[in-house]
């Protein structure tokens, strides 16, 4: 009897073992790790330039950062060599070196691009139009991102939006603004639709690299210039260069800044790398516009503690004036290209919605948290109603 409950302990002991040694098997096979040896997964080294200077803060941080979270994102599977503006290729040839495949991706500005793309201006800033958050609403919301897609598929570049300065200053000049009458003859670094703006009020648009911008400047070889806010005006020296520091920023109310990937090389890439691309460049637009506006308060407190300068705000009828002439521009852009029209009425329409849910939400918020601001709820309820 012994005998026969040892031998049944035993057999019952062996089974236990094959059969456990089976499942692990079995869960090893469906990991991949038995019967054939894992497959080396594919990995890629990209070049990456852009249009800003060495070491830029935000700007040239923000695509660092994206390329660093990529690579950790992706366990080295996509690696990216970064460049700064000049040091691969010419800063405002950037767009050209993403579309003839010199390079996989690049960082710059949509507007940079508008003698190839007129309407791509659309997709980095408007005059008078939508600031950051409504951006950044029509891209991921609306029909922003394809459209921009659309307008560059015959170049074979595939864009994101990463990163937005928020509203811009006014910029910088070596005399003051009065009145629209001042604008004529002024020889001014400003880019895309707002350069358009300043020509039709009588001045000279230039469009300059930001390593080029100071020394025009301080040379002369410009009156005027735009950049983008406080703390990277300063940190580019433009205090240095003129007297006179205009704000608001009309002319880039919430310039989108642009991730372009060449076509060919998008397709390349496996669909999880593709996912990994798509979301880390969301993240960076997000950190990218969380660090303009943190950083501009402090920037623009020590500027108007500079005695050398002054700070000051665009007279109220120049304003009006250039809001008359960005209609004007936009209109005659619309008349010359079908694209820019498309694109136009698609961002005039998804403008006016979001501008009332702006005046319902954010603007009846901030007077109710600041009762020095009036405002009549009941009438923007009755508008947008309408």
């Amino acid at each position: 009897m012994q005998k026969s409950l040892k031998w049944l302990s035993s057999s019952l002991l062996c089974s236990a073992v094959l059969i456990g040694g089976c499942n692990e098997d079995k869960k090893a096979a469906s990991d991949g790790q038995v019967g054939q040896a894992a497959v080396p997964q594919k990995t890629y080294e990209w070049k990456m330039v852009s249009t800003w200077p060495p070491n830029f803060p935000v700007f040239q941080e923000g695509v660092d950062r994206f390329a660093k979270n990529l690579d950790i994102m992706s366990q080295g599977r996509l690696k990216i060599k970064v460049y700064a503006g000049g040091e691969l290729v010419p800063s405002l040839q950037t767009f050209d070196a993403v579309s003839q495949g010199t390079v996989e991706l690049g960082h710059g500005a949509a507007y940079y691009w508008a003698g190839k793309v007129p309407a791509a201006q659309f997709m980095s800033a408007v005059p008078f139009g939508m600031n950051a958050q409504g951006m950044n609403d029509w891209f991921y919301g609306g029909d922003g991102l394809t459209l921009w897609r659309e307008l560059y598929e015959p170049f074979n570049v595939i864009p994101f939006p990463v990163g937005n300065t928020g509203v811009q200053m006014g910029g910088w000049f070596n005399k003051k603004i009065e009145s629209v009458e001042d604008l004529k003859g002024l020889k001014m670094r400003i880019p895309g639709l707002g350069g358009k703006v300043l020509s039709k009020a009588g001045g000279t648009p230039v469009l300059l690299a930001g390593g080029e911008i100071y020394t025009s400047l301080e040379r002369g070889n410009i009156d005027a210039t735009e950049w983008v806010g406080p703390y990277h005006d300063k940190r580019l020296g433009l205090n240095r260069a003129a007297k006179y520091y205009y704000t608001p920023g009309w002319h880039e109310p919430g310039t989108m800044l642009e991730l372009i990937i060449n076509k060919a090389a998008w397709k390349s890439l496996t669909p999880d790398l593709q996912k990994m691309v798509e979301e880390v460049a969301m993240a960076t637009n997000l950190w990218m516009h969380t660090q303009f506006d943190t950083l501009n308060l402090n920037a623009l407190r020590e500027l108007m503690a500079d005695k050398n300068i002054e700070v000051l705000g665009f007279p109220p009828e120049v304003l009006a004036q250039l809001k008359l002439l960005t209609q004007e521009v936009l209109d005659e852009e619309a008349a010359k290209s079908a694209d820019f029209k498309r694109v136009y009425e698609n961002f005039k329409a998804f403008s006016a919605n979001h501008d009332v849910w702006q005046t319902l939400s954010e603007i009846s918020y901030y007077s109710a948290n600041h009762p020095s601001m009036p405002f009549d709820i009941q009438k923007a309820l009755k508008d947008a109603a309408q």
